[in-house]
């Protein structure tokens, strides 16, 4: 009889946000190796029949981790750590912190997220990087550099960092701007949509499918990431098994995925270099350079079998028999 198990989640499919996506991969990743159950909380009518509870989120999933660890104990109790958990709640959230006592082993999404662990749980804390399919990479248009940006419109995102980036470019200066995520903030909205206005070189898709999404992102000369606090970004992920090399911002999380000698960093809301950083590569990219854009993708490269799928189900087993054990 297979392990059964409880992925609590408190995201929904509707939501499409990175939590709900690291619950659905598990949850096909362990198929036909475990019997997996998503649950936005725990018990349920199935709760009695249950091994093992991971939970998604100390702060979010914190009631049931509380109830897992009244009727169990610590056995089979896993729970993984991210974005707002690590960046800052686990420091400051009395129901995130009661979280990380009550589990038997943490799972953080990057190696960065081990640092910021109180120390006295660091032990029982592991990485799972997660995974991607190796997608075709396409041959690219020469006519511009289109760039991508992939995130709900929300403050941790950080999208007015991109939105100063696109007005200080000239709309001729060949740097085309997609940017593909729902409107989670009003406000911020307003602001994607004045940009679009304004800037006949950006574009706010809003939200699109998950493929449309991966689509959009092989399509891309550059995937741009500009948020302020990250768990460990999926997108990011996406993008370098696509063949498409990332410009971020120097944050923990995105450091923790492609290292901190990766060359397409510039620092958190510095919309000026971001801008310089892509007018670089359109001006490498008329001149038939390989430049800037080079110089990342084979970096990206290098790093691609860290995010193999095989590898995230390896290392999934192996939080579960440490759970159980």
């Amino acid at each position: 009889m297979s392990t059964r198990i409880a992925i609590v989640c408190p995201a929904t499919a509707a939501a499409n946000n990175g939590n709900w996506r690291t619950a659905r991969r598990w949850q096909r990743l362990l198929q036909g190796l475990a019997s997996v159950r998503i649950v936005p909380q725990w018990p349920d009518a199935q709760a009695g029949q249950d091994q093992v509870l991971l939970a998604l989120h100390a702060r979010k999933s914190a009631p049931s981790v509380a109830a897992w660890h009244a009727r169990h104990g610590t056995h089979g109790l896993g729970l993984a750590l991210t974005g707002t958990d690590i960046y800052p709640d686990i420091r400051r959230d009395a129901l995130a912190m009661a979280s990380l006592d009550m589990a038997s082993a943490l799972v953080v999404l990057q190696a960065q997220a081990l640092l910021a662990l109180p120390e006295a749980h660091r032990d029982k804390a592991r990485v799972i990087l997660q995974s991607c399919g190796a997608r075709q990479t396409l041959v690219k248009t020469t006519q511009h550099l289109r760039v991508l940006m992939v995130g709900h419109l929300r403050d941790e995102k950080n999208p007015a960092m991109l939105w100063r980036a696109v007005r200080a470019m000239a709309p001729d200066a060949g740097v085309l701007v997609d940017h593909i995520g729902d409107a989670l903030d009003p406000a911020l909205a307003r602001e994607a949509q004045a940009t679009a206005r304004d800037c006949p070189h950006y574009r706010w898709l809003q939200g699109l499918s998950h493929r449309a999404t991966l689509q959009r992102i092989q399509r891309a000369h550059l995937l741009v990431h500009t948020s302020r606090s990250e768990g460990g970004a999926i997108v990011i992920t996406e993008a370098i098994r696509s063949g498409t090399p990332v410009l971020a911002t120097r944050i923990a999380g995105n450091v923790g995925l492609l290292d901190a000698d990766y060359g397409g960093l510039v620092e958190p809301d510095d919309s000026a270099a971001l801008a310089s950083r892509l007018l670089q590569c359109r001006r490498e990219q008329q001149a038939g350079q390989s430049g800037l854009l080079q110089q990342w993708r084979e970096q990206c490269r290098q790093r691609s079998a860290l995010f193999e799928p095989a590898t995230e189900q390896a290392a999934l087993l192996q939080w579960i028999s440490a759970v159980r054990a």
